[in-house]
C-alpha cells in the first residue's frame, strides 16, 4: 500500500524576509517561541528587530541586546547554499507539516538533500546506541516496512538503532535530525551515512547555525524535531535513563503515538521500553501494528493556519498601546520563580491580554523570562 503525500500549502519568504527571519532567530534571547510572539505582535521581522534594543531596556536590562547583522545572515545563507542547503521558514510549503504544530516550533530549519521528504507522513525510529544485534535487525525492519508504506524514517543519525533505520530506509525516503549544523555530523563514523542520505532520496534538518558543534544540551532539541516530524515514535531498546526517552516523552505531549518494542527484563537496554509498555504505549512487534494504528491520523489535513507567518507583501499593523510603569509592575510582580499559566496573569492582573505579553516580551529579550513545558513562563529574579 502506498501512501499519498500530503499536499504542499504556504508562502514563501522573500530574500528580504528570510534575512531578517534568519537575524531575528539568531539574536540573543530569541528562541522559537520568543521568535513567534515578536512576528505575531510586531507583524514583521524587521519591526521586531528594530524594537529588539528597546524591549530590552523595558524589560530591565542593564546590558545591550545583541542583535544579529546582516552582513552575518547573508553569510549564513551564502555558506547553505555552498554546502548544497536551503533554509525553510515555517509558513512555506517545504516545512514539514506535522512540526508545524508543536508550541516552539523552529521558525527557520536548515536543510540538505531531497526536500520531497517533507511531503510524506513520517515515522520516528529511535533506540540505543549500543544497541543489540537482534534490536538493530528489528528496527531496520520497521523502517523498511513503513518505508515501502509510504512513510518517511525520522531518527538521530546516532549510533545503534538510529545508523540501522537510517541505512533500512534509504531507498524510501529517511530524514536525519541533526543536534549540530548540517556541516557539523555526530558522530564522525556516519559522516558517510549522511552523504548517502542527501545526495539520495534522504534529508537532513537542523534549526542550529552552520558551523555548530553539537553539545550535550543540544540533543534534546534534536529529539524535538523527531518528535515534532513524526506523527508517531517507535522505540525499540531504550535504557531508563536516555535520549530515547525524552523522545518518547516529548511524543506524547506532542499528541503523537508512542509504540515500543517488548524486550528481556534481564537487559538495561530494555527497561525504558518496558516501562513505556506499562505507561500505555503500545506494543509493537511488527511493523502492522504501526501502520494499523496510524492509518486513522496519517491523512488529518496538518496545514491548518501557522501563527509567526508574515504575509507575501508587507504590512504594517497597529500594536497594542504599551502598558504604563504601574501596569508593568503589576504584571512583573505576578511573576516569581514558580512557573504559572500566561491567562492566570491576564486573570490576576486584569489586563488586557495584548499588553500582558508585550511586557513578557520584554521581561523574554532582558533574559529575565523563563520559558517551562505547556507554555507555563516564571522570571528571573534581578540580582
Amino acid at each position: 500500500m502506498s501512501h499519498v503525500s500530503a499536499r504542499r500549502t504556504g508562502i514563501a519568504l522573500t530574500e528580504k524576509q528570510k534575512i531578517a527571519w534568519l537575524r531575528l532567530i539568531r539574536s540573543d534571547n530569541v528562541g522559537p517561541s520568543t521568535f513567534r510572539d515578536l512576528i505575531n505582535h510586531f507583524g514583521t521581522a524587521d519591526t521586531a528587530l528594530m524594537m529588539l534594543p528597546e524591549l530590552s531596556r523595558r524589560g530591565g536590562s542593564t546590558r545591550s541586546v545583541r542583535i544579529a547583522s546582516e552582513a552575518d545572515a547573508i553569510r549564513e545563507l551564502e555558506i547553505a547554499e555552498r554546502f548544497g542547503a536551503c533554509f525553510v521558514g515555517i509558513g512555506e510549503p517545504d516545512y514539514p507539516p506535522a512540526l508545524r504544530q508543536i508550541d516552539g516550533a523552529p521558525p527557520l530549519l536548515a536543510m540538505k538533500g531531497n526536500l520531497n521528504c517533507t511531503a510524506m507522513p513520517a515515522v520516528g525510529v529511535v533506540g540505543s546506541r549500543n544497541a543489540s544485534i537482534s534490536g538493530a535487525k528489528f528496527a531496520a525492519m520497521i523502517a523498511r516496512d513503513v518505508g515501502r508504506a509510504g512513510y518517511a524514517v525520522i531518527s538521530g543519525l546516532a549510533r545503534g538503532i538510529d545508523t540501522a533505520a537510517h541505512r533500512a530506509s534509504l531507498d524510501t525516503g529517511t530524514i536525519a535530525a541533526m543536534a549540530g549544523g548540517l556541516d557539523q555530523p555526530y558522530p564522525p563514523e556516519n559522516i558517510g551515512l549522511l552523504d548517502e542520505i542527501c545526495s539520495g532520496k534522504g534529508l537532513a534538518i537542523s534549526e542550529m547555525p552552520f558551523g555548530w558543534e553539537a553539545r550535550a544540551r543540544d540533543f534534546p532539541r534534536r529529539n524535538r524535531l523527531i518528535a515534532g516530524v513524526s506523527l508517531g515514535l517507535v522505540v525499540v531498546e531504550a535504557a531508563s535513563r536516555s535520549g530515547s526517552l525524552i523522545t518518547s516523552r516529548l511524543a506524547a505531549d506532542f499528541g503523537r503515538l508512542v509504540f515500543a518494542v517488548p524486550g528481556s527484563p534481564l537487559d538495561p537496554r530494555c527497561h525504558g521500553t518496558n516501562g513505556l509498555l506499562k505507561n500505555g504505549a503500545i506494543v509493537t512487534t511488527e511493523a502492522r501494528d504501526v501502520l494499523e494504528a496510524l492509518a486513522p491520523i496519517s491523512e488529518i489535513d496538518l496545514f491548518t493556519p501557522v501563527e509567526a507567518q508574515e504575509p507575501p507583501q508587507e504590512q504594517d499593523r497597529p500594536m497594542a498601546m504599551p502598558p504604563s510603569e504601574r501596569e508593568r509592575e503589576q504584571i512583573v510582580d505576578s511573576l516569581g520563580p514558580t512557573p504559572v499559566e500566561v491567562d492566570d496573569i491576564i486573570r490576576h492582573t486584569g489586563l488586557p491580554a495584548a499588553q500582558v505579553y508585550l511586557v513578557l516580551l520584554e521581561l523574554d529579550i532582558a533574559g529575565r523570562l523563563q520559558r517551562h513545558a505547556g507554555g507555563l513562563v516564571s522570571i528571573s529574579m534581578l540580582d
